[in-house]
């Protein structure tokens, strides 16, 4: 069972759908026991950095994602995946979950028009067993203004151009994945990436 984490900042109803879809059994909750007993965690997000971490730590979750994380796979989407990181610099400096090291901050390549909106190209980084399955020419769906900045290249397993270097997917000690992008609005090649996420215990 996958527990998708449900603090008030997530795109929480099209990530259900999509693993409904998909035939995987999951559950939207906001309990520790909950996360404790599920083999696989999501954490979603839409919204401000600083006010979704809030939200996480109002949600009294923050330390159980943190010893979970260490133990089975965990996927961030989107702001998700923003909040696995150091810190971020949106509006103001705010420390994030620290489950990745590096940070984010604003998009801010010349000429770009922000947010950053639409279908880009997957550029693989390094092989991970999220990408089973996936060919040479897939497309994901980004809606974001700030990307994150990994102070590792090993972190970075796949990322997109949009001016410069996108980072779409991330990951760290064999358990954490995040996608910048939404998987569960990226058609075929995101339910991909949904299942073999499924598919990882």
């Amino acid at each position: 069972m996958i527990a998708i984490i449900d603090y008030g900042a997530g795109n929480i109803f099209s990530v259900k759908n999509a693993l409904d879809h998909l035939g995987v059994e999951s559950k939207l909750t906001d309990k520790k026991e909950d996360l404790i007993a599920a083999d696989e965690i999501i954490l979603p997000g839409v919204g401000a950095f600083p006010w979704a971490m809030n939200m996480l730590k109002n949600s009294g979750l923050v330390d159980t994602i943190k010893e979970q994380a260490k133990v089975k796979p965990f996927l961030g989407i989107c702001l998700g995946m923003q909040l696995l990181f150091d810190k971020s610099y949106e509006f103001e400096e705010c420390d994030g979950l620290g489950l990745i090291k590096g940070h984010v901050d604003l998009m801010t390549d010349p000429g770009l028009v922000i947010p950053h909106m639409g279908w880009n190209k997957l550029e693989y980084n390094k092989q991970v067993p999220i990408f089973k399955g996936l060919g040479s020419d897939e497309y994901v769906y980004f809606v974001h203004s700030y990307k994150a900045f990994c102070e590792n290249e090993d972190n970075l397993y796949a990322y997109s151009e949009y001016g410069s270097k996108v980072p779409a997917v991330v990951g760290d000690n064999g358990f954490v994945y995040g996608c910048q992008f939404h998987p569960e609005k990226s058609g075929e090649t995101g339910l991909k990436i949904l299942k073999n996420f499924a598919e990882l215990v």
